[in-house]
């Protein structure tokens, strides 16, 4: 937890105070969690059905992801507070890394190759890199205040 003495670090990427990254993940997180579970489907069916839930899911992930990375990166190169994080470099890294992953298991899909079990190897390592850079981003608000307002 961020100490009493510490000071916010603000979020330019906002709209009335409330920063927008955090906001934006949601469903991109949603949708390549989920891409998981119809891959799943898909295994364990066979219904074409998952295969195009996954199509989707895949897309939304991708693309709202790299919607809500402009946000976060307007954030890092923006504010000197963020810049000098570690954290925050750690967390941008592994989010590339990440969409790069989510966007190529979309392009793969929307290609028309198979899903399995190459597409499914790719959402569980999205997953998994979803996962870490969840941790690095509650590192940033919940020791480093970012985008918290402790100034009150």
């Amino acid at each position: 937890m961020p100490t009493s003495a510490q000071r916010s670090i603000h979020s330019r990427a906002a709209v009335a105070g409330h920063p927008l990254h955090p906001v934006m993940i949601h469903f991109p997180v949603a949708a390549l969690l989920g891409l998981v579970a119809s891959d799943l489907g898909f295994l364990y069916t066979g219904d074409p059905f998952w295969a195009r839930a996954s199509l989707w899911l895949a897309g939304v992930g991708a693309f709202g992801g790299w919607l809500a990375s402009l946000a976060g990166l307007i954030d890092l190169v923006t504010v000197r507070g963020i810049r000098r994080l570690v954290t925050a470099w750690s967390h941008a890294m592994v989010a590339v890394v990440m969409l790069s992953l989510a966007s190529l298991n979309w392009l793969w899909r929307f290609m028309g190759e198979p899903l399995l079990p190459w597409a499914l190897v790719l959402s569980l390592a999205t997953a998994a890199l979803i996962a870490l850079a969840g941790w690095l981003g509650g590192q940033l608000v919940y020791e480093h205040a970012v985008g918290v307002d402790l100034d009150d």
